[in-house]
């Protein structure tokens, strides 16, 4: 029971750092650090810097880069695969 609350709190955890990352992809920051920095501390601190940064100009492109893309995309597959033995731990418990 404990170990499923854990992996839930990971799991939601992660979730906030990508959606901050996004967040930070259109401002100067960019995905790339507003998710590690969120990783690093906590989302709240994460968005908390994203904001402080500036807004990129009207009509630029978003700030993903190559290390964003990799962090948000591992980060959104291990958040999948927490999700999933959840789930699992979920059903196996109730049947």
């Amino acid at each position: 029971m404990v170990s499923s609350i854990i992996i839930f709190a990971i799991a939601s955890g992660l979730l906030l750092d990508v959606l901050v990352g996004f967040l930070g992809s259109r401002r100067n920051i960019g995905f790339g650090w507003a998710f590690i920095l969120s990783a690093i501390f906590t989302p709240l601190v994460g968005f908390i810097l994203v904001l402080l940064s500036e807004r990129l100009p009207e009509g630029s492109e978003p700030k993903y880069g190559c290390l964003g893309y990799t962090f948000g995309l591992l980060g959104a597959i291990l958040m999948v695969l927490i999700v999933a033995a959840v789930l699992f731990g979920v059903l196996a418990i109730l049947l």
